[in-house]
């Protein structure tokens, strides 16, 4: 199947520094700093509108701070009254910064020698953040943590210039303090600091501006942010001539005593979602053998459930007993593709010969852990997990040959080969039971309509937090999101996004 991935390149600091180099001896004049900063000039006009509104330009000590520096003299000379600040000192200035920072004293401005107090800074209509950018590799202290503090007080939008002062480009992480933007532009091309971890809610509303460069023909990209293109990439329009066999089967296995609602969830999931068959292999062997809410599921116990014509959802309230351990042996021998959540992948990190029979497997298998899970997986702590997403999720899909979601606030999915992407669906609200067994459903839903296997996998988390997107425009909010409301919102996407 071929298939194109239209989706917005995301490249770490490393890239971006061969990107710029690569670009500025290329293309010379303007320089990337001038560029950026006339974007930034820009934006900031875009946001606070008629001329004479006043801004207040923080500039640091590095790059950062130079195209801060060339906003301001932009916005000086379309008449907006602007101030600076720059406690950095001026001979210590990288090159570009330097004469962006004498363009600012020959256009008459001065630079204040600290933040104003608090009263002060709220006189102002805009902040301009050109504190740091991509490079800050420490924790910020001192005179810059209480910088950072003293703008988040001040009750003033904040434009952030190419990523908020104090987020780790890489990984979103908060380096010890960091601003809260009500608006970030970032140049060149997206970074992953910007969409997963603490990134997103200090960035506000983000803008990219390539400023002139095609990073994609310079630099073919590892990362990719995802977009609702995917979903009409991965599965074909039905023809009328159809039957449920076309749509494939799926058999989820899970249920054990307790916890058969999620397993009821996931099975639900992939029938709405468009599987023709799908079958619950509950290890409750109590549980009513029927679905009196979605009667269309075939109820068995689980070690009755066929294996061999099913795409295989493993892991959805399956404990961890020795009965979920055979059923799980059982399954990862199966000529089928597999998906794997919760306790499964809870059994396969403690056992070494499930770990085996997961790495040995020929058929596709797709891994949709949580941050602690995906730490059992790695045998790590979830700190070191969350501390580098994108390093993560790479180190598990080449671990276990398997792709890999790991989920979370921009979920990064990744293959074996290393390629991954940052999803931006969804919201705070999806931190509630359940959600990670639809999502189970979803894209074994995918799979046994036949999608190839990576585009199931980004479909289904594309799908699954966009869903949850919808339900929150629909409630009026995010709180109370339902995995059940997902669902349902699920399909109605999948209708619009497809020919029926």
């Amino acid at each position: 199947m071929m298939w194109r991935m239209p989706f917005a390149p995301v490249y770490p600091t490393a890239e971006i520094r061969t990107l710029e180099a690569t670009a500025q001896a290329t293309m010379p004049q303007p320089s990337l700093m001038e560029r950026a900063g006339r974007a930034a000039a820009e934006h900031a006009r875009r946001i606070i509108g008629e001329r004479g509104r006043s801004v207040l330009i923080v500039a640091g000590p590095g790059n950062n701070g130079g195209d801060a520096f060339e906003a301001a003299v932009h916005l000086k000379n379309w008449f907006y009254r602007v101030e600076a600040t720059f406690t950095g000192d001026p001979d210590r200035l990288p090159a570009d910064a330097a004469r962006a920072y004498e363009k600012w004293k020959q256009a008459g401005g001065a630079a204040l020698a600290s933040f104003p107090v608090d009263s002060a800074a709220r006189r102002y209509d805009l902040i301009v953040d050109g504190l740091f950018g991509i490079g800050l590799a420490r924790p910020l202290e001192g005179a810059y943590a209480e910088c950072i503090e003293r703008i988040n007080r001040s009750d003033v939008p904040v434009l952030a210039l190419d990523i908020p002062s104090g987020i780790n480009a890489d990984t979103g992480a908060v380096m010890g303090v960091a601003v809260r933007a009500a608006h970030t532009i970032t140049f060149l091309a997206l970074k992953p600091g910007l969409l997963t971890l603490d990134g997103p809610d200090h960035c506000g509303a983000l803008s990219m501006d390539p400023i002139g460069v095609q990073a994609e023909a310079l630099q073919p990209p590892r990362g990719r942010l995802l977009s609702a293109d995917i979903l009409a990439q991965t599965l074909s329009p039905r023809p009328r001539n159809f039957h449920k066999g076309h749509a494939g089967n799926v058999a989820v296995l899970g249920g054990a005593p307790g916890m058969v609602g999620a397993a009821l969830l996931a099975g639900r999931a992939a029938l709405k979602c468009g599987a023709g068959r799908v079958y619950l292999g509950l290890l409750d062997e109590q549980a009513p053998r029927v679905d009196v809410l979605q009667p269309e599921l075939m109820v068995r116990r689980a070690s009755d459930l066929p294996l061999d014509d099913c795409v295989i959802a493993a892991g959805p309230g399956m404990g961890q007993s020795a009965a979920a351990k055979a059923l799980l042996e059982r399954a990862l021998d199966a000529p089928a593709a597999a998906v794997l959540d919760a306790d499964a992948l809870n059994l396969v990190a403690a056992h070494a010969e499930l770990a085996a029979a997961l790495r040995d497997r020929k058929q596709a298998v797709l891994l949709t852990p949580h941050p602690a899970e995906a730490a059992r997986l790695l045998g790590v702590q979830t700190g070191e997990v969350q501390a580098d997403r994108i390093a993560a999720a790479r180190a598990m899909a080449e671990r276990y040959r398997a792709l890999v979601a790991l989920k979370g606030n921009g979920t990064v999915v990744a293959t074996p080969r290393g390629d991954w992407w940052i999803n931006p669906t969804g919201h705070p609200g999806m931190a509630s039971a359940g959600m990670g067994d639809a999502l189970t459903g979803l894209v074994g839903s995918f799979l046994a309509q036949g999608a190839q296997p990576t585009l199931a996998l980004l479909a289904g988390v594309w799908l699954h937090g966009a869903a949850a997107d919808s339900v929150a425009d629909a409630q009026g909010g995010p709180l109370g999101t339902s995995a059940s409301d997902v669902i349902e919102h699920a399909r109605q996407l999948l209708n619009r996004a497809r020919v029926r």
